[in-house]
């Protein structure tokens, strides 16, 4: 009799109720921001997952895809949205403004601080270059809209550095003070951005306003 390669699935097995490869996944995330990516091994995985190695094999060649499948899912999303915001005409402030606060709340959500995902030593591996020519590109458009705002050409690539440095605080944020994080978390970062681009106090109110409600625009929603 031929030996079965993944473990038979009924109605309630699935941990996330989403299917196999989602309970990976899952899997993958609580492991690697909890022991560590090089202290999981795939027979971890499995095993959280509720599937035998061989089922993991047939829809991830190794755990460096999981890993790589989990970054680009915290990064694409604020890749869409900012793509979108570049086509839109609003203000730069306010395209700036909603590229942020969609940023932190997507760094905030979810059970495990995916976040922390980028912190591993291991994302030089070139196995990683997917990801990393994301973030890049995502590096690339708040420097595009943080000189759209006015800031001095020689001070766009340390500005929007610090822009997105605020933004991804959230991440050691959550994993040392999670308490400190709430519903007004990613308002409170994106009008901090705006003060960072020199914006008086006086506009940033009405920037932020008008983040707010580009953020509900389906193309920015969607990405």
């Amino acid at each position: 009799m031929p030996r079965r390669t993944g473990r038979p699935r009924t109605a309630g097995d699935s941990p996330t109720g989403l299917g196999t490869r989602e309970d990976i996944l899952h899997a993958g995330a609580r492991l690697f921001c909890t022991v560590g990516y090089g202290s999981t091994s795939t027979h971890a995985l499995a095993e959280v997952a509720g599937v035998r190695q061989a089922t993991l094999y047939h829809h991830f060649p190794g755990k460096h895809a999981v890993l790589l499948e989990l970054l680009l899912g915290t990064v694409q999303p604020s890749l869409d949205a900012a793509r979108a915001l570049l086509r839109r005409d609003e203000p730069a402030p306010a395209r700036l403004w909603a590229l942020a606060a969609g940023d932190v709340r997507l760094l905030c959500a979810g059970e495990d601080n995916l976040g922390a995902l980028y912190l591993l030593p291991e994302l030089d591996d070139e196995r990683f270059a997917a990801f990393h020519a994301r973030r890049t590109e995502l590096e690339a458009a708040y420097r595009e809209l943080v000189a759209a705002c006015g800031v001095a050409p020689d001070d766009v690539v340390r500005t929007a550095a610090l822009v997105l440095g605020l933004v991804e605080s959230v991440i050691l944020q959550r994993r040392r003070s999670p308490a400190t994080l709430d519903a007004r978390t990613p308002d409170a970062v994106a009008d901090a951005a705006l003060a960072l681009v020199g914006l008086e106090p006086a506009h940033r109110a009405a920037h932020a306003a008008a983040g707010r409600r580009l953020t509900a625009t389906a193309d920015v929603a969607a990405g």
